[in-house]
């Protein structure tokens, strides 16, 4: 529970601000059909988390505990100095998302969106340190549900009204206590 309640955590504020969530309000601007949408972010970071906590554990696999350790930390902190840039979607992965229907533009423009992503990279950290993965994989996506449904259903009104350089700081904030915590085991 420890593993799905720090994943969730994480995930969910590192989301504020990312690329991802703006991306999640121009599907809900152009589409106008949340369900849709929801389901092809579910759909779209299952697929993508579970590929990246797979790497994360394989990785934490065949490194040395303590170097491991070391590495862990500085992916933390590296992800809490990423967290304070605030993110822009690209022109392609807007295209994408006009070109197809609600559902197959969110999964597509999701999963490309989230490849190299800072909360995909979490989900490498998270579950390199912890454990059982799928609890990584669930905490990760219930994250980014957290994050994104509520821009999904209510539009340009919520996201104007998050204060997104505090979601910032929070976030980054967040990464750097999980680095110490993990220097300090």
């Amino acid at each position: 529970m420890e593993t799905l309640l720090i994943a969730t955590g994480v995930v969910a504020l590192a989301e504020l601000g990312d690329k991802t969530q703006l991306l999640a309000l121009i599907l809900a601007a152009r589409y106008r059909t949340p369900w849709p949408i929801v389901l092809g972010i579910l759909v779209a970071t299952l697929a993508n988390h579970a590929l990246a906590a797979w790497a994360g554990a394989w990785i934490g696999a065949q490194i040395p505990p303590a170097a491991l350790k070391w590495l862990l930390a500085a992916s933390f902190l590296a992800v809490a100095l990423w967290a304070l840039r605030p993110d822009q979607i690209s022109e392609g992965e807007a295209q994408t998302a006009r070109q197809f229907g609600a559902f197959v533009a969110t999964t597509i423009a999701f999963f490309l969106a989230e490849i190299g992503d800072k909360t995909q990279v979490a989900t490498v950290v998270l579950a390199a340190k912890y454990a059982p993965l799928w609890a990584v994989v669930v905490g990760t996506t219930l994250g980014m549900l957290l994050a994104n449904v509520p821009v999904v259903f209510l539009g340009a009104r919520f996201a104007d009204r998050i204060p997104l350089k505090a979601a910032r700081i929070v976030s980054a904030a967040v990464f750097a206590l999980l680095a110490v915590a993990v220097l300090l085991r």
